[in-house]
């Protein structure tokens, strides 16, 4: 039993990670309609900018470690958001408007630039940070066993949950989320209604960077680093773990991602890890295929 309940808890900050990761990418998916795996290579980026700047203040800048994280998540977030804003408006934006089909070859190049920038900025070494907060807070034992989790895994628990709640009451409840509904149903009518469709499609890409970047640094200060091909990797799973809830909705879409991190958990606390990632990308894959209402379009 106790064993079950430590899977269980493994399986939040993971389930979270993956929530706030589809939420994010549905939001962006409502606008552009496309696959899109440049928002996983956002949230590699948005790591390995952290790790950068976070080894730039402890080992040039002397400064304590407790600063240096600080100037590495504050890197890592300006990155992120700004190659997201960068992208959304000079590359996504016009070919949506040209050419639908190509901004799916586009994020294909938008993965390879960031990976190998990030590559080349950190002179293909692999970046680490130190342990923090990694105090153990038991929950509860039984038979000798402790479930528990680290003061860190419960911070991103709890960071990532409020990025998906805070997320689902501004575009339920704001003028921006009204503005983003009537995009992502009718970009024309929108135009026609007064609502620049341009804007609204930048400023939802932006906030689909700021989730990937945010997670970016937090999945980075749990693993302890970042690595180079985890933007392609990430950028593809991403595309399958947020269509597990649908995409017309990005509450749903975290719940969908939520429960595909729970089933990735238990597989690897009870089946062969190595089949892990096939059985669940396949899962994916043919729940994709059999129940869509709304196709992706490849």
């Amino acid at each position: 039993m106790a064993y079950f309940l430590q899977q269980i808890a493994n399986a939040l900050p993971i389930a979270s990670l993956y929530a706030a990761l589809a939420f994010g990418y549905a939001v962006a998916f409502a606008v552009t309609r496309r696959a899109d795996i440049t928002y996983g290579a956002i949230f590699a980026f948005s790591g390995h900018i952290y790790l950068l700047f976070a080894h730039l203040g402890w080992d040039r800048l002397w400064l304590v470690l407790t600063a240096s994280l600080a100037l590495g998540a504050a890197a890592g977030l300006m990155g992120g958001l700004g190659a997201g804003v960068i992208i959304g408006q000079f590359v996504m934006r016009p070919l949506s408007a040209a050419s639908p089909n190509a901004m799916i070859v586009a994020s294909l190049g938008l993965v390879m630039v960031l990976m190998e920038g990030a590559r080349l900025a950190s002179d293909t070494r692999e970046l680490w940070l130190p342990p923090f907060l990694n105090a153990n807070i038991v929950f509860w034992r039984g038979a000798g066993f402790p479930v528990a989790l680290t003061v860190l895994q419960l911070i991103n628990i709890a960071l990532m949950s409020f990025m998906v709640l805070a997320g689902h009451m501004v575009l339920g409840y704001s003028r921006f989320g009204r503005r983003w509904r009537a995009v992502s149903d009718d970009p024309l009518a929108a135009e026609l209604s007064g609502v620049s469709a341009a804007r609204i499609f930048v400023s939802a890409y932006a906030l689909a960077a700021f989730y990937a970047s945010v997670c970016g640094v937090l999945a980075t200060s749990y693993y302890g680093t970042m690595d180079f091909g985890a933007g392609l990797l990430f950028g593809l799973k991403v595309v399958l773990i947020a269509a597990a809830g649908g995409h017309s909705s990005p509450l749903k879409s975290a719940a969908g991602a939520a429960l595909v991190g729970l089933a990735e958990t238990l597989w690897s606390g009870y089946g062969p890890i190595f089949w892990r990632d096939l059985v669940v990308i396949s899962g994916l894959v043919l729940l994709l295929v059999l129940s869509r209402r709304e196709r992706l379009t490849l």
